[in-house]
Order: C-alpha cells, then sequence, then structure tokens
C-alpha cells in the first residue's frame, strides 16, 4: 500500500510519515565523492590522452559552460533562450583583442571577457526579460541572429574571415605561453569549474528560488506584489557574464574565433543539450553538451561528416527514450532504488 494508503488506514500523520521512503544519509557524502572523482578524471586526462582529444576537451568544457547558462534561462527561470551566443561571442572577442592588442594573461582576458559580456547582456536584456514565452525566445533569437551579422561585418575584428591571430595565453604575468595542450586544456577546466561552482551558488542562493519562483509561478508572484522584473534580469545578466567567461575559455582553446561561431548552430545546439540533458539541473545538461560536440566534431568523421544528421537522430532517440533528458532517467533511476 503507498504511503497516502498508509495515512487513510491509519488515521495519523505518523503512519503515512514512517511508510514514506527516508532519506539515505550518506546520500550527500556520496554525492561529494562522485564530484570529487569527477574533477579528478577530468584533470587527468591530459596525463594519459594524446593532442586532439584534449583540445577536443577543451572545446566541450567551453561550450558547456556555455550550455550551463542556457539552462540557467531555460531551466530554471523558465525563459527558453537562443541568444546566449551573443554574450558567448562578446566574451570571445573581447579576449581576443586583448590578446592582440593589450595582453596574453589569460586572467585580464577573463575577467574583460565576462564584463563585456554581462554589460552586454544587462543593456539587451533590459528589454528582453519584458516579455516571457515564445515571445522571449524570438527577442533572444533576433539578438543573437543580430550580434552574429554585426560579427560579420566589423573588419576590425576580422569580420566574415573571423579573428586570427591570437597570441598563447599565459596565466601567470610575465610567464612563458600555454602552447601545450594539456596546460591550456587545465585552464579551461579551471574557468568551467569556476563558472560552474558559480552558477550553483546561484541556484541556490535566494535569487535562485526567485528565479525558480518565475518558472513555476510569475504570475503568482505578481499577484502578491513581488516585481519579477529585477529577478528576471539579474539572472539574465548573471547568464550572460558566465557566458562571456565560455568564450574567453573557447578563444583560450582553439586562438580563433568566428562569426561562425556566434550562428543559429551554436545557439540550437546549446538549447537542444539542456533538453537532452535534463533542463533545471545544470549538471545534466553539462553532460548534452559532451555528446552533441563529441557527435558534431568526432563521430561525424565516421559517417562522412553527417554530424548534423546522426546530432538529429540521437535527439529523436532522446525525445523517446528520454523524455526528461539524460538527469531525468538518473533521478528515476535512484527513486527506484529508495523505493526497494
Amino acid at each position: 500500500m503507498s504511503a497516502i494508503g498508509d495515512v487513510l488506514a491509519t488515521g495519523t500523520v505518523e503512519a503515512g510519515a514512517a511508510a514514506l521512503p527516508r532519506r539515505n544519509p550518506r546520500r550527500p557524502a556520496l554525492r561529494r565523492a562522485v564530484v570529487v572523482a569527477a574533477v579528478l578524471v577530468l584533470a587527468a586526462l591530459p596525463l594519459f590522452l594524446p593532442t586532439y582529444p584534449i583540445g577536443l576537451g577543451s572545446r566541450i568544457l567551453a561550450f558547456a559552460l556555455l550550455v550551463v547558462t542556457v539552462d540557467l534561462l531555460t531551466g530554471v527561470t523558465g525563459l527558453p533562450t537562443l541568444g546566449q551566443v551573443a554574450y558567448f561571442g562578446a566574451g570571445a572577442y573581447s579576449a581576443g583583442m586583448v590578446a592582440i592588442h593589450v595582453t596574453d594573461n589569460a586572467v585580464v582576458q577573463l575577467v574583460v571577457g565576462a564584463a563585456a559580456a554581462a554589460l552586454l547582456a544587462a543593456v539587451t536584456g533590459a528589454v528582453a526579460v519584458r516579455t516571457s514565452g515564445i515571445v522571449f525566445l524570438m527577442v533572444t533569437l533576433a539578438i543573437g541572429e543580430l550580434s552574429h551579422r554585426l560579427a560579420d561585418s566589423l573588419d576590425v575584428i576580422g569580420a566574415s574571415n573571423g579573428l586570427s591571430g591570437i597570441p598563447a595565453i599565459t596565466v601567470v604575468p610575465g610567464g612563458e605561453p600555454l602552447t601545450i595542450a594539456g596546460y591550456v586544456y587545465w585552464w579551461v577546466l579551471a574557468v568551467f569549474l569556476l563558472g560552474l561552482a558559480a552558477a550553483f551558488v546561484v541556484v541556490r542562493s535566494p535569487l535562485g528560488r526567485s528565479m525558480r519562483g518565475v518558472r513555476d509561478g510569475e504570475l503568482r508572484l505578481r499577484a502578491l506584489g513581488e516585481d519579477t522584473y529585477p529577478v528576471k534580469l539579474l539572472a539574465y545578466v548573471v547568464a550572460g557574464a558566465l557566458a562571456g567567461a565560455a568564450g574567453t575559455a573557447w578563444v583560450a582553446a582553439t586562438r580563433f574565433i568566428s562569426p561562425g561561431d556566434l550562428g543559429f548552430d551554436m545557439a540550437a545546439f546549446a538549447l537542444l543539450s539542456v533538453v537532452l540533458g535534463g533542463a533545471g539541473t545544470l549538471w545534466g545538461p553539462v553532460i548534452g553538451a559532451a555528446v552533441v560536440i563529441l557527435v558534431r566534431d568526432w563521430l561525424s568523421t565516421f559517417v562522412d561528416g553527417r554530424g548534423g544528421l546522426l546530432l538529429g537522430l540521437v535527439f529523436v532517440l532522446a525525445v523517446f527514450v528520454l523524455p526528461r533528458g539524460i538527469a531525468g532517467a538518473g533521478v528515476r533511476l535512484r527513486l527506484r532504488g529508495g523505493n526497494r
């Protein structure tokens, strides 16, 4: 008999509470152990893999951080977006220009890129977050397309040829440039972990609770006298800043940025990664991002470059097999294990 049935049968709350599955006190410790193990495995990859897989891993991590920002808006705040590539591009181009004309220090590039993206997000988000639903989606699509066209037309940043000649990064002022793929990977991993940690802190903060309140019942919050506009704008700016940080990591790994990296394909892949991984979980979309890049950039070489077709098949299968994404499947398995 279910827990609700036990409550009805006995007429006591205690009986129903006793019948509910008890939370395993060791689960938080196990979760922390899994996180530490995952970080150690990621950090150890350059010690065992050759140059190409490490370069691919750097791109996966940078793209995964971009996907996390999409999830902050789409999954946590309930604002489906196709415009995060605009702030990704702002961070990437800013970092590239700083590297060419000012300094090759990666920390300076990270700060400037994140600040530039946050400023752009504040300006554009002031208008975008006044909308919601499909209107918001279309507004962010327009923002992404405008940034793509702007990058394609500005000669100062290479126009359609992209921004090339970006020097290798340094981490310590006056230090040696990081030309070895493994060292660059470790920097990108550090940026990814810092951005992911910031996203988790935001989600667990009072701002994060307000963001979920907007997602679950914005009209109810307004009826209670809560002004949701500042919440949505702040969430938008935070997501924009983290997307800019992802852009700086992408430039550090590739030493090149072009308007193609700001195109609709990139925006669509980011949003689909959230759906594939499980919206609102942060860690699920990271796995979804890894799947997308691996299929697009690695598996496609085995199917005569038909990566787009292969990705389409993956997403169609995911809709039927994993309707709540990879993270949702994990939650279901955990619940089944707890009910045994």
